[in-house]
């Protein structure tokens, strides 16, 4: 069984940054793919971004190219969003879930329980 749980939220004004940590317990991050999500207050879940297996599949949401980036630290065994240029709009519980397979159209398997981020000034 993967537990995945998420680190970093928090309250950041508009135009700052802030990274989002995934990281697991009882697996290796290293072996999955790993999708970032994102649910705000009144409206569905959605994909954000994810990572494949071996990283030569990357997406983003059109809402966040160019201000977010999904990355492995390999040696910590976690997957990172990095996100700059934050909008109120961004405010959400964001989550990170496992995919199935070594792509990224693989569906989601497991999540973490999400933690809350907030642009506001």
């Amino acid at each position: 069984q993967v537990y995945l749980e998420e680190s970093g939220g928090g309250v950041v004004q508009p135009g700052g940054s802030l990274r989002v940590t995934c990281f697991a317990s009882g697996a290796t991050l290293n072996y999955y793919t790993i999708a970032w999500y994102r649910q705000a207050p009144g409206k569905e879940r959605e994909a954000i971004s994810c990572v494949s297996t071996f990283g030569e599949n990357i997406t983003y949401l059109d809402s966040v190219k160019g201000r977010f980036t999904i990355a492995r630290d390999t040696a910590e065994d976690t997957v990172y969003l990095q996100m700059n240029s934050l909008r109120p709009e961004d405010t959400a519980v964001y989550y990170c879930a496992r995919r199935l397979g070594t792509s990224c159209s693989g569906k989601t398997h497991s999540w973490g329980q999400g933690i809350q981020v907030t642009v506001s000034s």
